[in-house]
């Protein structure tokens, strides 16, 4: 057995991570939340893709520097080590390993088994479901968690067996999923130019009722598209592993940032040229697909979304799968002699992929049960007060991200403190700009999330103190 990994993915391939990771199911829909939330006031919503593109690429660049200093197995772990301290580094790795990660691509599986089934049942509507479609079986049908299950599998057997089949495929999944965005945006733009769709649609505004207005509508839209815009930093997992990367990895998530705002931007214009805002609002993207190009192209859609989905769930996979070896190749975490074996074969750390597997699996279990089929919703706390709320129920798409932006502002602020050889602007402003990003994001789901906040941190709690015991037992 091997303990190092080769390099072997090149800067297109890292591009393509960047953005194969950060486009998945998002964008197919954030356009509908945000004309909701802005109450289809298209200018302010295209005010919220640029604030939330621009803390994207503000975190992006803040890293991007701290990626030409430090080089070794995991990105974002190396740099809290590098900035902070072991420990903290330790703690970070271990969240990305237990949660982050596992959390997120068992979402995109299920997605991924979502849309597949929506695809073939609006081109073949009496496909028989056990549940019904028109009753929610594409969404929490047998059927669909069989498929999330399968998706899962293929997912690890690929990143497991073939890395550099994974890095095909992410770059296939990313030219794929990037055509039905670049179509619409382009001859969406032309269509609703001509016809006049486009000027209406920027003058006048659409009726979403009463809850439209209440807040701030700006600050709910880029709510909508941070969730939209995450996932780049999971691209720096691979930087020993990417030939240069000192030059590369920069340049991949620089790079990779612009074209994924211009991308997000064009498409959220071009959408708007082909439907009304009140028709984006009540039926979503699809009906602009289907005025543009019609009833079978437009269904189509269903089917890139699902191939976006796979593409995104390659690429947490991808993390997955070398999750704990980045603990292991520093001698932290359990049993790091087993988890930081290589293949001599494949070059994958196989042990810590079966446990990134594993992982997936657990929480694809908790998001059924608790956030798809309701499970859970009955175990009510604190009734009658107003922190009422169901147990241990929360979102387990989202918090996580909130976390990881949390986990961001140690780094920045002791990268402030230490890195004195490079000049004002990439010592002191963008991280301070970092840190306001996070901050923003924080303030958001504490907002927008309410008591599920609570009952995720305890399960955090409980998880990063387990991490501290295994680690504890491992250094006696």
């Amino acid at each position: 057995m091997e303990s190092e990994l080769t390099k072997k993915y090149g800067l297109p391939t890292a591009i393509a991570m960047v953005v194969g990771i950060v486009i998945g199911s998002g964008v197919f829909f954030k356009a509908q939340t945000i004309l909701q939330k802005t109450g289809g006031n298209m200018p302010l919503g295209i005010l919220a893709w640029i604030i939330g593109g621009v803390i994207m690429l503000v975190c992006v660049l803040a890293f991007s520097f701290m990626a030409q200093k430090y080089e070794k197995v995991n990105g974002i772990v190396d740099y809290a080590e590098a900035t902070v301290g072991k420990k903290y580094a330790y703690y970070i790795g271990w969240f990305m390993t237990t949660i982050y990660y596992p959390t997120l691509t068992s979402v995109l599986a299920w997605l991924s088994a979502r849309y597949t089934l929506v695809f073939i049942t609006s081109v073949n509507p009496n496909f028989p479901l056990i549940i019904p479609a028109a009753d929610g079986g594409c969404v929490v049908g047998p059927e669909c968690i069989a498929l999330m299950l399968f998706y899962m599998c293929c997912a690890y057997a690929v990143n497991a067996l073939s890395p550099r089949l994974a890095g095909k495929f992410q770059v296939g999944t990313t030219v794929i999923k990037l055509i039905p965005l670049g179509l619409m945006a382009i001859v969406g733009i032309i269509y609703g130019v001509a016809n006049g769709n486009l000027t209406s649609n920027f003058a006048t505004a659409a009726d979403t009722g009463a809850a439209a207005g209440s807040g701030s509508p700006l600050l709910a839209a880029v709510c909508a598209t941070a969730f939209a815009y995450e996932g780049w930093i999971i691209a720096t997992s691979i930087n020993t592993e990417l030939k240069d990367s000192k030059r590369n990895l920069p340049k991949a998530l620089v790079g990779g940032g612009i074209i994924i705002m211009v991308v997000y931007i064009a498409y959220y214009i071009g959408v708007a040229g082909g439907a009304t805002n009140q028709e984006l609002i009540d039926s979503g993207a699809t009906v602009a697909f289907i005025h543009v190009f019609g009833n079978v192209l437009g269904n189509i859609l269903n089917l890139f979304i699902a191939i976006s989905c796979m593409g995104t769930m390659n690429g947490l996979m991808l993390g997955c799968v070398r999750g704990m070896y980045s603990l292991a190749a520093r001698g932290e975490g359990p049993a790091p002699d087993m988890f930081r074996q290589v293949d001599s074969k494949t070059n994958t750390p196989n042990n810590a992929a079966i446990l990134g597997l594993l992982l997936c699996g657990i929480w694809g279990l908790y998001f059924y049960i608790a956030c798809l089929a309701g499970t859970m919703n009955g175990l009510v706390a604190f009734t009658g007060t107003a922190f009422e709320s169901a147990a241990f129920v929360f979102d387990s798409s989202e918090l996580p991200i909130i976390t990881i932006y949390a986990m961001y502002i140690p780094i920045f602020i002791m990268w402030m403190k230490k890195a004195d050889d490079v000049g004002t602007v990439r010592r002191y402003v963008l991280p301070v700009l970092a840190i306001a990003g996070a901050c923003f994001m924080v303030y958001a789901s504490i907002v927008g999330h309410g008591m599920e906040n609570f009952w995720y941190l305890i399960v955090f709690a409980v998880v990063m103190a387990l991490g501290a015991v295994l680690n504890r037992k491992k250094t006696a």
